[in-house]
Parts: C-alpha cells; structure tokens; sequence
C-alpha cells in the first residue's frame, strides 16, 4: 500500500485517541476555529474525516441525514468515530480506492489528492479540538512535511473560500507547526 495510506492510518489513530479525550462538559468551549465551539467542530471533524473518507473511497456522496447529525451529543460517539474511521482507512486499503477521480460535487479531482486533503482536515482539525480540550496532537516527522505539503499548495484556493484565515507569522518550528501556521492557525493557541 502507498505511502498516503500509511499517513492516513496515523493520522485515524491519533484522531481516535484525541477524540476519546473529549469530555462532555468542553463540548461548549472555544476552539481555535472561532466560527465553532468543540461541538460543531467535533461535528465536522467526524462527519468529513470519517464518514466522508469512507465514502469518499467508495464513490458515494454523504447523505443529508449524516450532515445534520449531532455526533458529539450521541452516548459512545468517540468510541463511535474510532470505529467509522476504522471502516473508512480499511476503505483506502483497496487499490482501487487511489484510482482514477473522484467527483465531490463541485469538482473532481484524482483520488489520491482527495486522501491527501481528508488526511489534512484530520491532522489540522485534530489539533484544533486537541487544543481547545488540553491535549496535543502528534504526527511523525514524515506526516507532517506531506501536511506542510499539502496545505501549502492548497492555501490560497481554503482561503478564497473562508477555509483558512491568514497565516500565522511562526518563524521556526517543525513542519506540522508550519503547516498550521500556513493555514491560518497560531501553533502556540490556547483556550
């Protein structure tokens, strides 16, 4: 299996782990994305990195009923989302998964930059709600220069469309420090 499929079983455990960390009563709190509190990122984060990755290897489109789905307010939902990202990184184990394009509604696009750009919104939202509960979010070395990668040759079109903010003057830091700073993300943000 390609290099991607290894970062995007990473990325999947480290969200499940951050995930089962999540206390109830932070559902509430402010998180580096001002537009939402833990819950609604929350809510992103599982239905796009999750439910959209599995069926993103699949060709099938998210239902309606999975976009307004209050995730974080089920009993059991990070145990919930470990197990849906479990189905859809098993999912991309199938070759045929990287094949050809994907259609995403608006576009389409070859599938293995699709996977680079779910495995992003894992890591990057990871760390949001990593940072807005106490907790860090970790990625190896090899992770986080295909991050830096990956949100450096998208940034300008996430930000045409209120994606991303600014970016963030860092100076140094490790790859995965530039890549959320390059997305508008302060590295060093704390509730």
């Amino acid at each position: 299996m390609n290099e991607l499929h290894t970062y995007m079983q990473e990325c999947a455990a480290e969200a499940a782990r951050i995930a089962r960390g999540v206390k109830a009563d932070q559902l509430g709190d402010v998180t580096p994305c001002a537009e939402y509190d833990v819950r609604a990122l929350v809510n992103h984060w599982v239905l796009y990195t999750s439910h959209g990755l599995e069926r993103r290897a699949q060709r099938r489109p998210i239902p309606e009923e999975l976009t307004e789905r209050d995730f974080a307010g089920e009993e059991g939902w990070a145990e919930a989302y470990a197990a849906q990202l479990d189905r859809a990184v098993a999912a991309w184990s199938d070759p045929a998964a990287w094949e050809g394009e994907i259609d995403l509604g608006f576009a389409t696009s070859p599938a293995s930059e699709v996977a680079q750009l779910i495995i992003k919104e894992t890591a990057v939202h990871g760390w949001d709600v990593a940072r807005a509960t106490g907790q860090e979010f970790h990625v190896s070395d090899a992770v986080g220069e295909m991050l830096l990668k990956v949100v450096d040759e998208h940034a300008e079109l996430y930000r045409q469309y209120d994606g991303f903010a600014d970016p963030v003057p860092l100076g140094s830091g490790t790859a995965f420090e530039r890549a959320l700073a390059l997305s508008g993300r302060d590295p060093r943000w704390t509730p």
